[in-house]
């Protein structure tokens, strides 16, 4: 398959399809991750379409808010850099371009401000706001 940019919702489709594929079988992250979405794996499948259509197409889809979700799991940095390798593996194995390169870019980005959150959270009595 010759790599090409995320230019339409084919290949939003098949970013997050390739990319949580890895994480389901990933012995760190698939615990935590299969624990909280069970038998909705369709459904948090369908969010995270709308999600990534919405960050890199611009076609607003996405309705919520990606954070909450995670304020409660059991997830600290060493998850997060799991989560980065393999998104970036996903990135580089399928696509190349500017909105792949904005792709990586954004989930570093959240991924550092989800786990700054996720440490203050941990680490008051304060509570994210729903």
């Amino acid at each position: 398959m010759e790599k090409q940019d995320i230019k339409d919702f084919a290949a939003v489709k098949l970013l997050v399809d390739t990319f949580y594929d890895k994480v389901r079988a990933d012995a760190l992250l698939a615990p935590i991750f299969n624990a909280v979405i069970q038998d909705r794996w369709p459904q948090h499948l369908e969010k995270m379409y709308t999600f990534w259509q919405t960050v890199l197409l611009n076609e607003h889809t996405y309705q919520g808010n990606p954070f909450l979700p995670h304020a409660s799991l059991p997830i600290h940095e060493a998850h997060f850099e799991r989560w980065i390798t393999l998104f970036k593996e996903t990135i580089e194995a399928n696509f190349t371009g500017s909105i792949a390169n904005d792709a990586l870019w954004r989930a570093e980005k959240m991924a550092q401000m989800f786990l700054h959150k996720l440490m203050y959270y941990q680490n008051s009595s304060a509570k994210p706001f729903i």
